[in-house]
């Protein structure tokens, strides 16, 4: 259930924004956004919303496309190289999501690869969607050139470091302080995220949510 009056209204908007599935196609819809900004929650509410509108909705995270830790790591633990270039499989990603919800795809796909808790690499057995299936991802780094040009409608959540921090720090613990050693290995990987493929600016639409209960529609 969407909370505020504004949040229903800025979920509705971008709801209505997914392209139609003319012929069939299947719209593929990125929610990026900093660890912390609120991505998952976000794309659970516009799949609602999108499904409210009589949509068929196929949900899935990035985070379920990990690479193995021996993968994740190996530049070390704390590397914010290694968070950025390690962190995700986006060949199992294209295979398994973005290609079978194409223009002409097969609509079969596999919605995880990798198991974060147990490290265990998955592969489920594959489910097929209806025609006309929007498809909406919620992840870290989705506007990076590798998958950028997949989207058909991305949207990024604009959330300064020094409220992401705190949110981590209530959901997992970690140190509040955006500066703090023990936040250099996301905050550094974001920023270099930032620099490279401007997000900001890839994003069809660019929310400012540092407010929960009142986001605020910057550009689209």
């Amino acid at each position: 259930m969407i909370g505020s009056v504004r949040r229903r209204e800025v979920i509705g908007h971008i709801a209505r924004r997914i392209p139609a599935s003319d012929g069939g196609t299947c719209p593929r819809v990125a929610v990026d956004g900093p660890d912390g900004s609120g991505k998952s929650t976000f794309a659970d509410e516009l799949a609602a919303a999108v499904r409210s509108l009589g949509r068929t909705v196929v949900r899935v995270s990035l985070d379920d496309f990990h690479n193995p830790r021996e993968v994740r790591y190996r530049l070390g633990r704390e590397s914010p190289e290694g968070f950025w270039r390690d962190s995700f499989d986006y060949p199992r990603f294209r295979a398994d999501v973005l290609e079978p919800f194409a223009p002409g795809g097969s609509r079969r796909y596999r919605p995880a690869a990798h198991d974060l808790a147990t490290d265990a690499m998955l592969d489920p057995r594959p489910r097929t969607s209806p025609a006309g299936t929007v498809l909406i991802v919620d992840g870290l780094f989705l506007h990076r050139d590798e998958i950028v040009e997949a989207w058909d409608l991305s949207v990024f959540l604009d959330v300064p470091f020094g409220v992401t921090a705190k949110r981590m720090a209530l959901r997992d613990g970690t140190n509040p302080d955006p500066e703090h050693p023990g936040m250099r290995r996301y905050v550094e990987a974001q920023r270099h995220y930032f620099r490279a493929c401007s997000p900001q600016r890839r994003a069809g639409i660019l929310i400012d949510n540092q407010d929960f209960g009142a986001p605020q529609i910057i550009r689209g």
